[in-house]
């Protein structure tokens, strides 16, 4: 089960990190030699500090934003999924129940 940090504790971490980046030959390295200094997973590091870069705009890929709306548009089109099949479900009912030659 994953461990959720507090925020204070992702952007102290992404900070000191982002700080002592040029120390370090890469990204992946910085995180490696300050993850456990921080109690935080390397990785967990990593991923935080990758994010924080294409927020500021330093490299690219889907900010944090884009990543919520998309997060939302999904739940979003699984309800509506589900209502659609609730319908057809119903509608398959009640057609059965007013066919004529039921009866």
């Amino acid at each position: 089960m994953p461990k959720h940090f507090p925020p204070e504790v992702r952007t102290r971490a992404v900070r000191m990190t982002l700080d002592r980046l040029s120390e370090y030959p890469s990204v992946y390295i910085a995180c490696k030699a300050l993850a456990p200094k921080l109690g935080v997973g390397a990785e967990s590091l990593r991923r935080w500090v990758i994010q924080a870069q294409i927020d500021a705009g330093d490299k690219t890929g889907p900010s944090s934003e884009e990543l919520e709306e998309i997060k939302r548009l999904r739940t979003e089109v699984r309800d509506l999924k589900e209502a659609n099949e609730i319908l057809k479900q119903a509608s398959i009912f009640f057609a059965r129940e007013l066919d004529p030659r039921r009866r």
